[in-house]
């Protein structure tokens, strides 16, 4: 009657889509950022949460490993990683922003 919609029924699914993508691709740059901080804070190679961790960073880092190398290897991880964590941001925005 007087013309208000409601916005949480209105969502497209490319909306929905698009807040999917947004979130894994934070998901995969929070594991970069968790190994970084792991790797820096030198976490023990051993345990099996690091273990875990860095199964999981090291094929999501893409070909960013090796990109950069530094005499720091502090610094090595964190531009390797760091490059790997802002490509997913900016890569599921560009796509998130397509879909919505």
């Amino acid at each position: 009657m007087y013309g208000f919609r409601s916005s949480r029924n209105n969502l497209g699914s490319g909306v929905a889509m698009a807040r999917i993508v947004s979130a894994v691709g934070s998901a995969f740059a929070l594991i970069e950022v968790i190994y970084i901080v792991l790797q820096i804070a030198k976490a023990n190679p051993a345990n099996g949460a690091y273990q875990f961790v860095q199964r999981m960073a090291d094929p999501l880092a893409l070909f960013f490993p090796g990109l950069f190398t530094f005499s720091e290897p502090d610094l090595t991880v964190m531009a390797n990683y760091g490059a790997a964590a802002v490509f997913w941001v900016i890569v599921s925005g560009l796509i998130a922003r397509a879909l919505a």
